[in-house]
């Protein structure tokens, strides 16, 4: 992956329209993959489900000042960013324009100011190319992220076992071929990814504060004894608000601003508490349902303790684990060109007239 910085918007495009005829002349095979639901811009090239190039442009040193992102500011960043980022996955992978054979973009669920950029720009690039186009789910996206084609990187086979978690999400799912997916449950409340961004907002940590409370959890020292809600019943589903506002009242029952000693204790408890419930409900429901595999999979899954909470739970139950490489578990381009190339390969196409979905649950029969 290429991480680029981006401020000055290109002039006038460089991408010259093609005649429609262009269209379902072949299988499709090279994809061009536009993600921007939240706060990421990124693209990628996939050929043949293997990984050509995955750009991404990031947006925390404009959200940092707030403590979190903001929609309006969002969406003005994609604007400016989506050009360069898309002509410099191109680059990167050695092709132009003129080599693509359809083209896919997050259709949600998502952030809407944001999910439109993208969305947009691709229904126009593909469109103005005479090449087939498709919406992506963002979460299947991550679900599949383990599954690209990259050198060195293990790949998953089905069935297995997937725990979304990020800032948005936090969900199970059974995962027993490309499009066959059922969520077995998720949080009832705050997600993973947000309950972190909360504590460490609490505690002063500042922004992004999920891999701030990593480093301090990592630390050796006690840890803060704290609730672990939904623990012990045998469900999938979770629950993050109770542990988020055990963290706020230890915090206003010392009435002053922790010291670094007891900020890294409470940062300890938190994580211990959270990454304790993921794998307890990821390896339960993989045993229940008798998956041989596990995923993590989402921003969340780049916590180093919960990989290693999970690697370490998964050699006692003899499940075989995978992770994505770390830029892959954040939002990327080349989660959703993979999806996207999966579609056109078996003929799915949408229509230019799609919009973007603020909400999309996957897995779920009938509010799919």
């Amino acid at each position: 992956m290429v991480a680029v910085q981006l401020a000055i918007p290109f002039s006038s495009p460089s991408f010259p329209l093609a005649s429609p005829a262009r269209a379902c002349q072949k299988k499709p095979m090279r994809v061009l993959g536009i993600e921007s639901s939240c706060d990421e811009t990124a693209a990628a090239i996939i050929d043949d489900g293997r990984l050509l190039s995955d750009v991404v442009a990031s947006q925390i040193a404009t959200h940092r000042p707030y403590g979190g992102v903001v929609p309006e500011l969002a969406s003005r960043k994609h604007l400016t960013n989506i050009l360069p980022v898309v002509e410099a996955a191109l680059a990167e992978a050695g092709i132009s324009l003129g080599d693509l054979d359809g083209v896919a973009a997050t259709q949600g669920p998502g952030l809407v100011g944001a999910l439109l950029v993208g969305l947009q720009f691709g229904k126009a690039l593909a469109r103005g190319r005479g090449l087939p186009f498709v919406g992506v789910n963002h979460l299947h996206g991550h679900l599949l992220a383990a599954r690209i084609v990259a050198e060195g990187v293990p790949r998953p086979e089905y069935p297995f076992m997937a725990l979304v978690a990020s800032g948005g999400h936090t969900a199970i799912f059974e995962v027993r071929s490309d499009f066959d997916i059922t969520c077995l449950g998720s949080t009832r409340d705050d997600a993973a990814g947000e309950a972190y961004d909360k504590v460490a907002k609490l505690l002063g940590l500042g922004y992004p504060g999920g891999p701030i409370v990593d480093r301090l959890a990592a630390t050796a020292g006690p840890a803060l004894s704290l609730p672990m809600a939904l623990k012990e019943r045998r469900s999938y589903e979770f629950s993050f608000s109770g542990i988020k506002t055990a963290v706020a009242q230890h915090v206003a029952k010392l009435g002053r601003r922790p010291t670094e000693e007891e900020t890294a204790e409470i940062c300890r408890g938190f994580q211990a508490a959270v990454v304790e419930v993921l794998v307890r409900k990821l390896t339960l429901a993989a045993r229940e349902r008798q998956v041989p595999r596990i995923v993590l999979a989402g921003g969340v899954a780049a916590n180093k303790g919960l990989r290693r909470r999970a690697a370490e739970v998964a050699a006692e139950l003899e499940l075989e684990l995978f992770v994505p490489p770390f830029s892959r578990c954040t939002d990327n381009g080349a989660m959703i060109a993979y999806v996207g190339y999966l579609h056109l390969a078996r003929g799915d196409r949408h229509g230019f007239e799609l919009a973007p979905r603020a909400s999309w649950p996957l897995g779920i029969p009938g509010l799919n």
